[in-house]
């Protein structure tokens, strides 16, 4: 009887220090996770930041006015133009294919859609000029169809890029 009244108490002290210390090393392990987080997240902003401004400059390179501004035109013709620009778009794109790590899958999605959304712009353009039109007709005409299309694909996936961005501050 007297071991029990000797192992009992050193027992509930044994699983006091054992909860204590368990405690405290769980803090410390969550105060080190959070400092880690923290130190990568200094590295790791700046590159997420350069990656959305070049995803940026991507959707304007990929609009028509950015496309079209210094191809000789009037020197091209259609085809020429029209497979000039595919290849700026594919160009474009492909150059700025890491950087789909640093966003969001929704953004990317909207950044991929875009794209493939100007290349079928650039191909239906094309398909609705009559024989022996020139490539100042076809740039006109890109023009003018993408100033009346509204909220554009190039548009949705920059506003959207914008406001994950923002979202990092």
């Amino acid at each position: 009887m007297d071991f029990l009244l000797y192992c009992i108490p050193s027992l509930v002290v044994l699983a006091c220090v054992w909860l204590v210390l368990h405690k405290v090393y769980s803090n410390e392990q969550q105060k080190r996770l959070w400092e880690l987080k923290k130190a990568s997240e200094k590295e790791i902003s700046p590159i997420r930041l350069r990656a959305y401004e070049r995803l940026a400059l991507l959707l304007e390179r990929t609009t028509p006015e950015h496309l079209l501004m210094d191809l000789p035109l009037s020197e091209m013709s259609v085809s020429d133009l029209q497979t000039r620009l595919i290849q700026s778009i594919r160009q474009e794109f492909d150059h700025n294919l890491s950087q789909q790590v640093y966003v969001s899958d929704a953004v990317w999605d909207k950044i991929v859609l875009a794209r493939n959304e100007m290349l079928i712009f650039v191909n239906t353009m094309a398909s609705q000029l009559p024989a022996g039109a020139t490539g100042l007709d076809y740039g006109k005409l890109l023009l003018t169809a993408y100033a009346n299309n509204g909220d554009t694909p190039n548009t949705n996936a920059l506003r959207a890029l914008k406001d994950e961005a923002r979202s990092l501050f």
